[in-house]
């Protein structure tokens, strides 16, 4: 997987990529700061990280959503239960063909974050770290992450093997941690 293109095609699929990343570096997880290594550089649903390191279980709030081609793809952030405090940005493109409807249904109801459905669910599932970035940030993903334009974050591009089939790729940027240097 070329990072690059792999982004690309994750913010291309709502037209506003210039407003969601202004530049992209894929390192090695090694080198991302402390905080986002032990956030980002593992193969565990980030629905999971997020509710260990808030202590809190998240709430999925879809920003924006397409289903194109046999794809469904949706721009969400993750919330701290109960308040408005986002915790996780993401794009998600779901080949449904690997699941079953209930589940497909779950997902696009859009009431709980899609590691939890599958989880629920017992979908057999794999995740696949495919690279780690460093993301400087654009007006609409800094408005999101409450962090100003051109600020310094990191994420991950990931693949979901659901059944043992790629089904879901996904970009997963934390809120900033502050602990981060």
């Amino acid at each position: 997987m070329n990072p690059q293109d792999e982004l690309n095609s994750l913010v291309g699929l709502f037209g506003d990529g210039d407003q969601l990343v202004q530049s992209i570096e894929h390192l090695p997880g090694a080198l991302a700061p402390e905080a986002y290594r032990r956030m980002l550089v593992h193969d565990n649903h980030m629905t999971v990280t997020m509710e260990e390191h808030y202590g809190s279980p998240v709430e999925v709030r879809v920003i924006d959503q397409v289903d194109r081609d046999g794809l469904y793809c949706r721009k969400i952030v993750l919330l701290k239960a109960g308040t408005s405090q986002v915790v996780q940005f993401g794009i998600v493109r779901f080949n449904f063909h690997y699941v079953t409807p209930e589940v497909r249904d779950e997902i696009v109801a859009g009431a709980t974050p899609l590691g939890r459905v599958l989880i629920n669910h017992n979908v057999l599932r794999h995740i696949d770290l495919g690279a780690i970035l460093k993301i400087t940030v654009g007006d609409e993903l800094a408005e999101l992450l409450q962090m100003e334009s051109g600020g310094v974050t990191y994420g991950r591009l990931a693949t979901i093997f659901c059944n043992r089939h790629p089904a879901v790729d996904l970009l997963e940027i934390p809120a900033p941690l502050q602990e981060a240097v």
